[in-house]
């Protein structure tokens, strides 16, 4: 699917006004198929159902009325709960979960039913006619609104249960870590063709030096994030014209004006392509999206990232939430287990011929340098989250075999351990600490031969 179109509906998804808006479109598709309905069968409610079906011209104007004064009233109700939860979500927890309310689906069709149901009543009220000439009641319409108004009780029960359920910090931080559990599940960008093997790797790595000649260079139009990057259409197009590619910047970072995203050079052996000099700009810059944010679909580092904004707003001063903070460790703690025990594709990939595509990514090293510092550096004086920090590190000791692995967790463990014997105050929390580390640090110690 072609990058740019995965970006707009993404856009859709995150919108307060996409999902309202078609319900709003269906409401009125609805309102206009039951007029229909009741203007040309031969059904007639009043006689069959007197008690449903019979009410008069002006008292079905009343009932439609009422129901969408009230529709409208609750729809601005819920807007403004929406926002004021927005506000205190971005100032207790972190600006960068905003997205994660504004693109709640319960949240965007609740509000989205009560303003169609306004519609819906509006455009209803209008067909009725109570004349002797021309008396004309919709009531199968008339009927239906008032089902839609009982369902509106329904849904602004569920609205205020889910807006409680939403702001709970274990609700915040589990919907991070499945939306990052995810990301890592898809291994976005570096799931790229085939890994070229390691001679073949080493054979070629001269080839893809920066210092090589003949690289095009490929600038970015506009400054912002790195936020979407098609890598199979990346090494697509290299194998089809015969050339080398190489992408500078990895998915989340942020570039500015005329920063430099590719490299593109024929590969060997390949005769100097004119089109390829002339195309290759308009060609890659489709494939990747520069927004003016970031976005978790194919950033991990976005999803830890906003987990250790919830852990460090916990930690500062004038919140002082050790629970919290401990809450967002664990989910740390379990998103990078989840990364330690997969394993980290090569960066150089082949389309199962020749290498073709060097990507730029973050390492299990920067991964665990984000995850891991800045909780720490954090956490001076608090024993509690230090141990924490020790048993999430466990975890990931415990989820991989790689001896490079785990020397690199063990190495974060004894910065713990440093940082706990050089700002706690005690000896009673000290030694807690070092229990704890001697306790877990058979899960980081790589075996003999791993």
């Amino acid at each position: 699917m072609p990058t740019r179109f995965l970006y707009y509906w993404q856009q859709l998804r995150e919108s307060l006004w996409f999902v309202p808006s078609v319900l709003v479109l269906l409401a009125t598709g609805l309102a206009y198929g039951l007029v229909e309905f009741d203007a040309r069968t031969s059904f007639d409610g009043a006689k069959r159902f007197p008690l449903l079906f019979g009410a008069s011209a002006e008292g079905s104007r009343g009932m439609l009325t009422a129901i969408a004064g009230s529709m409208l009233t609750v729809a601005a109700l819920v807007f403004s709960l929406t926002l004021a939860t927005i506000s205190q979500v971005s100032s207790q927890y972190s600006p960068r979960v905003l997205r994660n309310f504004m693109r709640d689906r319960g949240n965007q069709v609740v509000m989205g039913y009560f303003v169609s149901v306004f519609v819906y009543c509006l455009l209803v009220l209008g067909t009725i006619r109570g004349t002797d000439e021309q008396k004309f009641v919709p009531s199968t319409a008339v009927v239906a609104g008032l089902g839609l108004a009982l369902g509106g009780v329904v849904a602004l029960i569920y609205f205020i249960h889910h807006i409680a359920e939403s702001l709970q910090t274990g609700t915040i931080l589990r919907r991070i870590s499945q939306e990052t559990l995810r990301t890592i599940d898809q291994l976005f960008p570096t799931r790229v063709g085939e890994p070229a093997a390691v001679p073949q790797l080493e054979a070629r790595a001269e080839e893809f030096s920066g210092a090589a000649a003949g690289w095009q260079l490929i600038r970015a139009p506009q400054g912002g994030y790195v936020q979407r990057v098609d890598a199979d259409g990346l090494l697509c197009w290299a194998r089809q014209h015969h050339a080398l590619l190489r992408v500078e910047q990895p998915v989340g970072a942020f570039i500015g004006e005329q920063s430099l995203l590719f490299r593109v050079r024929p590969a060997s052996g390949a005769a100097a392509n004119q089109e390829l000099a002339a195309t290759a700009a308009q060609d890659l810059l489709r494939r990747v999206v520069i927004a003016r944010h970031r976005n978790s679909e194919q950033d991990v580092a976005f999803g830890l990232q906003q987990l250790v904004d919830i852990a460090l707003r916990a930690l500062s001063p004038g919140v002082n939430d050790t629970t919290t903070a401990i809450m967002a460790v664990d989910y740390l703690g379990l998103a990078f287990q989840r990364l330690a025990s997969r394993p980290f594709p090569a960066a150089l990939r082949s389309d199962g011929q020749q290498p073709r595509l060097l990507v730029s990514a973050l390492d299990f090293a920067g991964y665990l340098r984000l995850t891991f510092d800045l909780v720490r550096l954090n956490s001076r004086s608090n024993h509690a989250v230090l141990r924490r920090l020790l048993r999430a590190l466990a975890l990931a000791g415990e989820a991989t075999s790689s001896g490079d692995r785990k020397m690199l967790i063990a190495g974060q463990a004894e910065l713990v351990r440093r940082y706990a014997e050089q700002t706690l105050a005690t000896e009673y929390e000290k030694q807690a600490v070092q229990a704890l580390y001697q306790e877990l640090e058979p899960q980081w110690q790589a075996s003999p031969g791993s």
